[in-house]
This record gives structure tokens, sequence and C-alpha cells, in this order.
């Protein structure tokens, strides 16, 4: 999925401040807990920072969803997430590329789901871009170029400019 510069250095600018981590640590699939430090109070911070950077409101819950499947035996059957709870993590994240979670399903790798490719589609889709609901590779294009869609027509990748006020 097509996501612009512009929106992805600002997301890695953002993470090397609130995480004190270098630059060239962040990569689009890496987790923001097991690959980057991030604690449950980071997260307050990234997102405190991704309001300021991108001049949004998220609401509580938006970008990094409380846990919705403690004791919710409709969502979660001996350690993995059911059909239900997928539909419930999809209709929450729909920003979000769940194909390769929706095949192993374990708890305990939601954590895994929160990476720097999950922020930067959630703020291409909180900004209206509309890329973010196109699941597939990600890949931060230039502003300005021109890529093949799945279908085979030409689609422009200009960013959205966002206010800052």
């Amino acid at each position: 999925m097509p996501v612009s510069e512009e929106i992805y250095g600002k997301v890695v600018k953002v993470l090397v401040d609130s995480l004190s981590v270098d630059e060239d640590s962040i990569t689009p699939s890496a987790s923001l807990q097991e690959d980057l430090g991030a604690e449950s109070i980071d997260f307050l911070d990234i997102v405190f920072r991704l309001e300021r950077e991108f001049g949004i409101n998220i609401p509580r819950g938006e970008l990094f969803p409380e846990s919705i499947f403690r004791g919710d035996p409709d969502f979660v059957q001996q350690g993995k997430v059911t059909d239900q709870g997928i539909g419930e993590l999809r209709s929450r994240m729909p920003y979000a590329d769940l194909d390769g979670f929706d095949h192993d399903r374990q708890v305990s790798r939601i954590p895994n789901l929160f990476t720097v490719e999950l922020i930067a589609r959630y703020l291409a889709w909180k900004l209206g871009q509309g890329l973010a609901g196109q699941v597939g590779s990600f890949e931060p294009v230039q502003a300005g170029r021109r890529r093949e869609s799945a279908l085979g027509s030409r689609e422009s990748t200009h960013p959205t400019s966002v206010s800052q006020g």
C-alpha cells in the first residue's frame, strides 16, 4: 500500500523522538514493542506527538484499541482469535492489514500488529487519502510519482496536504 513519503517521514520523526531510537532501526515492519522497545506509556506519547505533528485529534483507542479480547469467549478461544474476534479487529482497525495475522490468530501475536506500517496506514486513513483501505504491500512513495494499481490502471500518489494550525 503506498503511503506518501511525507506521512512516513513524519511517523519516523515522531518515533525517533518518542522512543529515543535510531532512525535506521525504524522500518515499515518494525513492531513498536518488540523491535523498538515501546512500553505502554510510550503509546500515549506517540499519540500526542502524532496529533501535534499532523494537526489531528486521535480519539482514545482509535489508533491503539484497548484490549477487546479480555475475557470474551466470543472473541478468543484456546488462545486464538475467533472469526468474530477477527471481525471486531477489522471493524475497529479498518486501516490495518490483518491478512498475515488471520492465518495464525494467536492472541500473543496481537502486540506485533502495531508496526510503523500500521501507524502510517492509520494516518493515511485518518487524513482521508483513501489509500489505507487498499490491502497490499507497504511502500512509501515519492510525492507525484505514479504507480500501477492492482487493476493495471495508473494512479497518482500525490500526498494530501495537511495544514498545521
